[in-house]
Order: structure tokens, then C-alpha cells, then sequence
């Protein structure tokens, strides 16, 4: 049994991990060049980091089947398309917005997968679908899409979507292949997806905006996620997944001494609504488990 110093280090690894992957809504806010740009770039800078990393660690990158193959390409499509659509959801509203609308996704996912994977559907669900558009209801200040909040967290919640249909895809991926693997492999895909979209754009300006694009790539992306990964070593994939709740306050909070991003109490009302069910249906999987 592990000891009380060593857990608490192992607690403040994990933090510091959620902490880094909280930073891409700041520099989402912060960066001023098309999603689609920026996501480029971010790939195309961390598939490069994540390639030497499983070189220097002798990580075997081969995947076994075909099969395998093409569930990790459509993995990356929807990745690209979850960071695509939470950028722009950004550039609509605030961090605290965005990270809100996009943390419906664990209810989304226990919609989806009695759907998909044929399993039992639990009716608590329906009861926290209902608390999610209620908190949606406080964060969003009109139903109309001219509304630029309101179209944010419409594209907060598509993002939400598509990150709830890869990692249902990649369930069984992850029991089989090294989580930097499939990363590797899913940014990849993204990164080859979005080159048409780097002609569009002023090479000028993206190097103005190199330095926070090296730390989207490399802090965020590359450190922040491995660093999760590894913390499944010292908790389970659950109970970190409950402690990675903590994200949206974490990214409100950068957003707040960053960006002076102060969110209403509307929004917080709104938020804290949207978390509670995100943490009962938390709580809901570890007993199922």
C-alpha cells in the first residue's frame, strides 16, 4: 500500500497533468489564427514530439491489423474534428463557455453507449440529460443562433459529440496498443487532414504566434496527456477520470488571470449544474465498475 507522501505526489502529478491539458482553452482564446490552422500546427508540431518520445523509449509504433488501422484514422477524424469545433466555440464566447458546453460529453457518452456497444440504458441518465440542458439553459443568454454564446455552446456541444464518439471508438484500442501509439497515430491523421487549410493562411502570422503554439503542442498536447496516461499507473482509469472533472475550474481559472475572463454568476450557476451531473454519472460508472 502506497504511502500518504507518495499518494499526495502521485495526486499532485495528476493535477498538474489536468492542469497543463486545461491550458488549450487560454491559448485557444489567445492564438488569433483559423482553428483549422492552429490545429495543423499543433498536430504537426506534437507528432513530431510524440515520434522521437516513442523512439527514444523503444515504443513499438506497428499496429497489428487493418482492422485496428482504420478505427484509429476514423479516431483521429473525430479528434480532429472535437479540437476543431472547440476552437472555434473560443473564438464565439470565453473559456469558461467553452469548456462547459464541451464537458457534456461524459453524459453524451452514457447516451451513445448502450446505443453502440448494445449495453443496458440506465434511466438515471435521462434525468441528468435534463440537468445538462438545464445548465445550458443558464449558461446561454438566448436560443438563437445569431447569438454568438449561443452558437458557441452549440459548437461546444458538437465538439462534446465527437469526443464522446472517439473514445467510445478507442475503448477497446487502448487495452491493445500504448496510449503515445495511438496518439501519435491519431494526430497524425489530423495533421494530413488539415494541410489544404495551412494555403490559406499567412506563414507570417503563424510564426508571430510560434511560442504559443510550441506550448499548445508541446505542454498541452505532448506532456499534458502523457502525463495523464501515466497517472493510470497509480489510480484507476475511473477514479482519474472524476478527478479530470476538475478541468472546467481549472480553465476558468487560467482564463480568469490570463485573459481577465471573469465569468458571470449566470454562467457559474449554469456550469456548476453542468458538473454536478458530470460527477454523478463519474460516480455512476465507478459503481457500475
Amino acid at each position: 500500500m502506497l504511502g500518504r507522501p507518495q499518494h499526495f505526489t502521485n495526486l499532485l502529478q495528476l493535477n498538474f497533468a489536468i492542469v497543463l491539458i486545461s491550458t488549450s482553452g487560454v491559448l485557444g482564446r489567445y492564438i488569433t489564427l483559423a482553428p483549422a490552422v492552429t490545429i495543423f500546427y499543433r498536430c504537426f508540431i506534437a507528432v513530431i514530439v510524440f515520434y522521437l518520445f516513442c523512439k527514444w523509449k523503444k515504443i513499438d509504433l506497428n499496429i497489428s491489423n487493418r482492422r485496428d488501422l482504420l478505427k484509429i484514422i476514423l479516431g483521429g477524424i473525430l479528434m480532429g474534428g472535437h479540437w476543431i469545433t472547440y476552437f472555434y466555440s473560443l473564438q464565439f464566447s470565453s473559456v469558461a463557455i467553452a469548456l462547459l458546453s464541451l464537458f457534456t460529453y461524459p453524459v453524451i457518452t452514457a447516451f451513445l453507449e448502450p446505443l453502440l456497444f448494445k449495453t443496458k440504458f440506465n434511466k438515471i441518465h435521462l434525468a441528468l440529460g435534463f440537468l445538462i440542458l438545464t445548465g445550458i439553459y443558464f449558461l446561454s443568454p438566448e436560443f438563437d443562433l445569431e447569438n454568438d454564446y449561443f452558437f458557441a455552446i452549440i459548437l461546444g456541444m458538437v465538439s462534446a459529440i465527437f469526443y464522446a464518439f472517439r473514445n467510445l471508438l478507442m475503448k477497446r484500442e487502448v487495452e491493445r496498443y500504448n496510449g503515445s501509439v495511438l496518439m501519435f497515430y491519431q494526430i497524425l491523421i489530423v495533421s494530413i487532414c488539415l494541410v489544404p487549410f495551412t494555403f490559406f493562411s499567412e506563414f507570417n502570422q503563424v510564426l508571430a504566434q510560434w511560442k504559443p503554439l510550441v506550448i499548445l503542442a508541446v505542454l498541452t498536447t505532448c506532456l499534458g496527456h502523457t502525463m495523464f496516461l501515466k497517472s493510470f499507473r497509480n489510480f484507476s482509469i475511473t477514479a482519474a477520470s472524476i478527478m479530470s472533472s476538475i478541468q472546467p475550474v481549472y480553465g476558468i481559472a487560467l482564463g480568469a488571470i490570463f485573459l481577465s475572463e471573469i465569468p458571470s454568476m449566470k454562467t457559474m450557476i449554469g456550469g456548476a449544474i453542468i458538473m454536478s451531473a458530470v460527477i454523478v454519472e463519474s460516480l455512476l460508472a465507478v459503481k457500475a465498475k
